[in-house]
């Protein structure tokens, strides 16, 4: 039995358009690749049977899929969906919270961010006591923009923490009863 290994997801960077150049989809003298077949009628089902069957072999299809994604390109077949079959995915972008791609920014990545992302990235910078000049470094925001960040990051951690039930329990010497303040009289 050969091992196996799963190896850690490479996320494309801000402004990486390097990918392309690995697509199958990028024609070469010795790989002709007809461009209009990525971009069919509704009715043309060959072509998009033949778009998909080269995606189906692309090392970089992920890839392709996310940067149409997050670039909205809702127009021919990219990462081997067709528009109609991205359009849900579009729609869910924005709740995205991939743990990858907010570990990779902590530790300095330049990676696509969702708004779900960016949120999770503040808690794991204010988690790992990441300075708020990092942090701003880090979502390519203003020093007092991730100042805001985290202050509005504490009032919710305060906030989450106040709203929780304390657990009381009850002392023995009360019989089980719960005491109240009166109870113990005033100090002399």
């Amino acid at each position: 039995m050969t091992p196996t290994s799963i190896s850690p997801a490479r996320h494309r960077s801000l402004g990486d358009h390097t990918w392309q150049d690995q697509a199958v989809c990028q024609s070469t003298e010795y790989n002709p690749v007809d461009p209009e077949i990525f971009f069919p009628e509704p009715d043309e089902t060959a072509k998009i049977t033949a778009a998909k069957s080269l995606c189906g072999q692309c090392p970089v299809r992920r890839t392709c899929l996310d940067a149409a994604l997050e670039g909205g390109d809702t127009h021919g077949i990219r990462g081997g969906m067709t528009e109609e079959e991205r359009e849900p995915l579009h729609e869910k972008l924005a709740s995205r919270l991939d743990y990858s791609r907010v570990n990779d920014t902590v530790a300095g990545r330049d990676v696509h961010l969702t708004k779900a992302e960016r949120r999770a990235v503040v808690r794991a910078a204010y988690r790992h006591g990441v300075t708020e000049q990092r942090l701003a470094w880090l979502l390519k925001v203003t020093e007092e923009h991730a100042q805001k960040l985290y202050r509005e990051l504490r009032r919710a951690l305060r906030n989450r923490d106040l709203n929780q039930p304390e657990a009381t329990t009850a002392s023995p010497e009360a019989g089980g009863e719960r005491l109240s303040r009166d109870d113990f009289g005033t100090a002399a």
